[in-house]
């Protein structure tokens, strides 16, 4: 069936699509009856960092006392209700996403926020709701292919930043070398953040970044927002930056900075994002959503910073199938060298018309570091259980590319999986063999 489907796209002409994807937004917001005219919409889109944005601006505005639902590659949330994202695809088809805001407005939610996808505005998916704010946190190479080069990717995500409401706040990462382009879009209000305490930016109205340079430490990140000390329970740079834009999103609503740093300081963790796998071993596991070469290093620069000196770094991971930024496979396999001293290369979501072993080949091609053990296991759940046997006292072992994905994409067939869980079972089978032995 999904052959069949990627068969029609193929030959149906674009204008025919777009108008599909069109009716299908009218139609959706229409049977009911347009509900992001009655709660506050917030977007948010970029590269990375659009999932961690949506969860800890959500959870701020949840600490000030706003009842908040959500939709983002975490998960779905509606008041108290919360569930993982079981569809495969950050932002859901249309009529999805008008049934939870619907459900969101009955449940009297006082915002909603929506990780807004390139992939998603190219089908559509984001016409008919009426967007208060637009977030961009990021800009990097990817479904190149999907758009047809690098600057329609660009000018696809400003879409967002141009819907029709006039009295729109738009926030945008002034570290990112397009925020200007995005901060060229018409609005109401102008909002900044940068990890740059020197930051000056005339085009926004407002910077939201630390008064002065920030403390990174292993397990934690300390920084001064309007003179009151904030600490992030969470590690890197990426993370303070996600952080910065969730301040900003939450200073737009009106949300003290008491209540920010109550409201940050609840977070210990983002599932599937530099999660921490505990099973009472004597090694660290990290299992990450990472599957770009910017969110490879972003990773990689965060685990060696918190390595111990004399330790080793093991990463696993692949890369989709079906043709998709064929052109990232090798940087990949570059950067986990250059980082690690044991790659193991297996499969990753390959039932999209590739031969996997190819794919893991073509990531190898990038791997120049001849120090760093590599090893192609094709079958994923081997490849963990090759990562935990690898690790010794204090080692780091990541697991890259699924996070909280609940599905596995093998020859055409689609299986439940959930990493973090399949890490654990491959974990506690090591653990308990260890003990028999002793």
């Amino acid at each position: 069936m999904r052959r069949i489907k990627e068969f029609a796209k193929k030959i149906t002409p674009i204008f025919i699509m777009d108008f599909y994807h069109f009716l299908w937004a009218f139609l959706s917001a229409v049977f009911y009856r347009f509900p992001s005219n009655k709660i506050k919409v917030i977007g948010i889109t970029g590269t990375k960092g659009k999932s961690s944005a949506v969860f800890m601006a959500g959870k701020i505005l949840e600490n000030a006392g706003h009842k908040v639902a959500w939709s983002s590659s975490l998960g779905f949330k509606i008041g108290q209700k919360e569930k993982i994202n079981p569809y495969h695809i950050t932002m859901p088809g249309r009529g999805i996403i008008q049934k939870m805001i619907r459900k969101a407005v009955n449940e009297k939610c006082d915002y909603f926020l929506l990780e807004t996808t390139s992939e998603g505005i190219k089908q559509n998916r984001h016409k008919f709701i009426n967007f208060d704010t637009a977030v961009f946190t990021n800009l990097r190479p990817e479904h190149i292919e999907a758009h047809g080069g690098f600057e329609n990717y660009k000018k696809t995500k400003k879409l967002l930043f141009t819907s029709p409401k006039k009295e729109k706040t738009i926030i945008v990462n002034l570290d990112d070398e397009n925020a200007d382009f995005y901060l060229d879009a018409p609005a109401k209000r102008k909002i900044g953040f940068s990890l740059n305490p020197s930051k000056i930016d005339s085009s926004a109205e407002k910077i939201i970044k630390p008064s002065q340079e920030a403390k990174f430490y292993k397990d934690k990140t300390e920084f001064i927002f309007n003179e009151t000390k904030i600490t992030l329970n969470l590690p890197g740079k990426f993370n303070l930056s996600n952080a910065l834009s969730a301040i900003a999103i939450a200073d737009s609503c009106g949300v003290s900075k008491e209540i920010i740093k109550s409201g940050l300081g609840k977070i210990n963790k983002i599932e599937g994002r530099m999660e921490k796998i505990d099973a009472g071993q004597k090694f660290k596991i990290f299992v990450d959503l990472a599957h770009t070469p910017d969110s490879f290093l972003a990773v990689f620069e965060t685990v060696k910073f918190m390595r111990d000196g004399g330790t080793k770094i093991i990463s696993v991971f692949g890369s989709a199938g079906g043709g998709r930024d064929k052109w990232k496979r090798p940087k990949l396999g570059k950067i986990a060298s250059d980082y690690s001293d044991a790659v193991i290369l297996t499969n990753e979501d390959s039932s999209y018309g590739e031969n996997p072993e190819e794919i893991i080949n073509q990531i190898a091609d990038g791997i120049n570091n001849k120090k760093a053990e590599i090893f192609k296991i094709t079958n994923r759940r081997e490849a963990i259980k090759k990562g935990l046997e690898l690790a010794r006292n204090n080692d780091t072992v990541l697991f890259l590319g699924k996070g909280t994905e609940t599905t596995y994409s093998i020859a055409g067939k689609i299986y439940p999986w959930d990493e973090r869980a399949v890490v654990k079972e491959e974990l506690l089978k090591i653990i308990n063999l260890n003990n028999l032995k002793d």
